[in-house]
């Protein structure tokens, strides 16, 4: 893979990563806490667990644009897994929601695969 395409990818994950914790940041009272309202989590772990959740998708993206390294992006894959496994057992009908939100993690999980196997 050249150069400049492992770095298209690079940062095409930098923009995934920072645009999470940013939307998740302005939206934190709107529809990932409604997420977590409708799967009857407690209050008091609301709060805790959206802002543990923009903590690691802030440190991601800004690991991935400063360290690109193999194992800043196996964190990320173990991350992006974590994640889609919570969604899945919270909410399984967002593997059927017309956006994607959890089908999109299939070639997120391809792109961090094929980087994760380049020579850095």
């Amino acid at each position: 893979m050249s150069r400049h395409i492992r770095d298209l990818l690079r940062w095409s994950l930098v923009i995934v990563w920072l645009g999470t914790a940013w939307v998740s940041w302005i939206e934190r009272d709107g529809i990932g806490r409604d997420l977590l309202v409708q799967a009857n989590i407690a209050e008091v772990w609301i709060a805790p667990a959206i802002l543990a959740g923009i903590a690691v998708d802030l440190a991601l993206g800004v690991l991935l644009l400063l360290r690109p390294r193999r194992w800043v992006y196996a964190a990320a894959m173990v991350m992006m897994l974590v994640m889609t496994a919570i969604a899945t057992i919270l909410q399984p009908s967002l593997w059927l929601h017309p956006l994607g939100p959890l089908l999109k993690n299939i070639p997120l999980a391809a792109l961090l695969w094929a980087l994760m196997k380049e020579p850095t």
